[in-house]
């Protein structure tokens, strides 16, 4: 419901009776995008009682220990494949926001592969149980699939 919460907020639905509206018109996907089986979305009376007994401390530090992904295209590395599209090399970065580094990352050719299935590959290489990873809203657009760390990226 945090989640339903906060996309509401995203989507300029802040008000309580915004977030029961944005849970109703939303209902079926967010049930198949989160798994969930949820009969009724909740009223503006439940989101009430959510925020009034969220931990406001815990969950800002929970939200520092989070993950960020991006992809970024290398500079000097386009060139022009046969068939006239461009080709260049990109690499998707792990940041770490409570280490301050980057710490991990993966490089594919636009024309062998997407950020998409990088990120994959590299989440599937890192311990992430228990963490939150964020990635850009190019991740958002389909559903993704949970990984072996059950990792579900926000946008």
């Amino acid at each position: 419901m945090l989640l339903v919460a906060i996309l509401a907020i995203l989507s300029n639905q802040g008000s309580l009776l915004g977030m029961e509206r944005f849970a109703k018109r939303h209902h079926k996907t967010l049930n198949e995008l989160l798994g969930t089986h949820i009969a009724n979305p909740p009223s503006d009376s439940t989101f009430r009682l959510l925020l009034s007994q969220l931990d406001v401390d815990g969950f800002d530090a929970r939200l520092q220990q989070w993950m960020v992904c991006d992809g970024k295209t290398l500079r000097g590395s386009i060139a022009q494949s046969a068939s006239g599209a461009a080709r260049f090399i990109a690499q998707v970065s792990l940041y770490s926001n409570t280490l301050g580094v980057a710490i991990a990352q993966n490089t594919y050719a636009t024309d062998a592969g997407g950020e998409i299935a990088a990120l994959r590959q590299l989440l599937d290489r890192v311990e992430l149980n228990g963490l939150l990873v964020q990635a850009d809203a190019l991740h958002a657009n389909r559903p993704f699939p949970s990984t072996s760390n059950n990792v579900l990226p926000t946008s």
